[in-house]
């Protein structure tokens, strides 16, 4: 049984569709960690079975990847929050690694660097197409990032004062953004990816790949905000 309260850190778990995943995803959340599923419509009985395996579960019926993120969000009461993928493709037995940096103060918001485990966790346009958007990050902030991973790790008050906007899958884009803007230190960490279970509700359509293109445009169109920082160190920086 997961504990759900009270927890040193809560894992935001959005989650669309996943009673496959689920079981293996939520044995493996940190002893003494929360685990918070936000349900954004499953059909196949997700919600039940994350509730029966201990999680806490929230309801977001506005669609979209961001939308679910931010319920989770709003709706954690720990000091540090993470977030992960709930199909099974990234280990949350990881996420003390993650969030190891951000709970010593050493970094305020720390990603997860994808690396692939198998032939096929990572098609290879989706790879390129990442490999891009870095790029464009870096461009845009001055962040070395390689990845955007959706494994994550940051203050919940810090996170909330960035003042969030996309509710759709320019949402972890824009938290980068916003967070560079406001001078957070930045941290990348490896992790391995599986390959996922189920189909992907995103870049597993047409129609998902182009609404990701189009949010993440928007953000990085974006005025620089002005978030206030967070970070002791050079703003900016990535380890």
């Amino acid at each position: 049984m997961i504990e759900t309260s009270p927890s040193s850190v809560d894992v935001v778990l959005p989650c669309l569709d996943e009673a496959e995943a689920l079981p293996w995803v939520l044995e493996r959340i940190p002893p003494g960690w929360r685990a918070i599923v936000v349900d954004n419509g499953s059909t196949d009985g997700s919600p039940d079975i994350a509730h029966d395996l201990g999680a806490y579960v929230v309801g977001e019926p506005r669609r979209g990847f961001g939308a679910a993120c931010h319920a989770g969000l709003t709706a954690a009461t720990a000091d540090v929050v993470c977030f992960c993928d709930c199909d099974a493709s990234l280990d949350p037995g990881l996420l003390p690694t993650v969030a190891g940096p951000v709970l010593d103060g050493a970094a305020d918001l720390v990603l997860g660097r994808r690396r692939p485990t198998a032939r096929g966790a990572w098609p290879l346009p989706a790879r390129l197409a990442n490999l891009q958007l870095a790029r464009l990050v870096r461009r845009r902030t001055g962040l070395r990032l390689h990845d955007l991973g959706p494994m994550r790790a940051a203050r919940r008050e810090a996170l909330l004062a960035l003042g969030l906007t996309d509710r759709r899958s320019g949402y972890p884009l824009q938290m980068v953004v916003r967070a560079a803007d406001a001078g957070w230190r930045v941290a990348e960490t490896d992790v391995p990816y599986r390959p996922r279970t189920g189909r992907s509700k995103v870049t597993g359509t047409w129609r998902g790949t182009w609404q990701t293109v189009r949010d993440m445009r928007a953000v990085l169109a974006e005025r620089p905000s002005a978030a206030p920082a967070v970070g002791a160190g050079p703003a900016g920086g990535v380890r």
